[in-house]
C-alpha cells in the first residue's frame, strides 16, 4: 500500500575518486584537500572495495611527527603507530570496509553510519564492485523534496488508496514538509493508518492528521 520507498542507489555520488592499496601518504591527503572528502575507498583489480582510508587513518603521521612514542603507549596504540610508520594506504586503510548495496534503504544506511560511527559509505554490488558512495548528506536529500510533490505522492499513495470513495473531501496541505490532512472519510478506523502511511513518505518532516468520519447511528 505503501509508495516504493527511496533507496541508497537514488541518492548516492557515481562519480567517485578512489585510491589504490599502492597509493602514497600524500597523494591521499592531497586527493582528500582538492575533492572536500574526509575518506576514500581502497580498490583493487576492476574496482573492488577492499577497505577505507580515512583523515583519522592519516593523522597518526602527524601526531607522531615530533616525538616517538614509548614503548608503553606503542603497545596501548599498536593501531596508530603502525599506521604513523606507514606510507602507503594499504598499511593505513580500515580494512575490511563498512559498505552497504544499491537496494538499502535510506534508514537503514542512517542506522549503519549511526551504528558505525562513520559519515560516508562506499556502495558497492553483489561482487563487492564500487558503484558509487553515499553520505549524512546524501540521506537528507529527500527533504529537499517540494510540498507540492510531497502533497501528490500523499494523495496518490495514501488518499485515493485508503478512501477511494472519500478521497475528494480529503484536503491535503504540506508546508515545510510538514502535512496536514483534513476533511471526512467514510472508514474511521483507516485514519491512523492514513496518519502513519503519510508520515512513511520520504521527506516528510511531519503530519497533522485531522481526518474525521460520521459517527455511527
Amino acid at each position: 500500500m505503501t509508495s516504493t520507498p527511496y533507496t541508497v542507489a537514488d541518492v548516492m555520488t557515481t562519480k567517485v575518486i578512489a585510491v589504490t592499496p599502492s597509493t602514497g601518504f600524500k597523494d591521499i591527503a592531497t586527493a582528500m584537500e582538492r575533492w572536500k572528502v574526509t575518506a576514500l575507498p581502497v580498490i583493487e583489480g576492476e574496482g573492488h572495495v577492499v577497505g577505507v582510508v580515512s583523515e583519522a587513518d592519516l593523522l597518526p603521521k602527524e601526531e607522531f611527527h615530533e616525538h616517538r612514542p614509548g614503548l608503553i603507549e606503542q603497545m596501548r596504540r599498536l593501531g596508530d603507530t603502525a599506521k604513523a610508520g606507514s606510507t602507503r594506504a594499504e598499511s593505513m586503510m580500515t580494512t575490511p570496509a563498512v559498505t552497504i548495496r544499491p537496494d538499502a534503504t535510506l534508514p537503514q544506511a542512517a542506522r549503519l553510519m549511526a551504528d558505525r560511527h562513520i559519515k560516508r559509505l562506499p556502495v558497492v554490488d553483489a561482487d563487492g564492485t564500487l558503484k558509487g558512495i553515499v553520505s549524512r548528506a546524501d540521506l537528507l536529500k529527500v527533504f529537499l523534496r517540494s510540498d507540492e510533490e510531497l502533497a501528490t505522492e500523499i494523495r496518490r499513495t495514501v488518499v485515493e488508496r485508503l478512501f477511494p470513495l472519500s478521497q475528494e473531501a480529503v484536503k491535503i496541505t504540506v508546508a515545510q514538509g510538514i502535512a496536514t490532512l483534513t476533511g471526512a472519510v467514510r472508514d474511521g478506523s483507516l485514519i491512523p493508518l492514513a496518519e502513519r502511511l503519510a508520515h512513511s513518505v520520504e521527506g516528510v518532516v511531519g503530519v497533522h492528521c485531522r481526518l474525521d468520519a460520521p459517527a455511527e447511528a
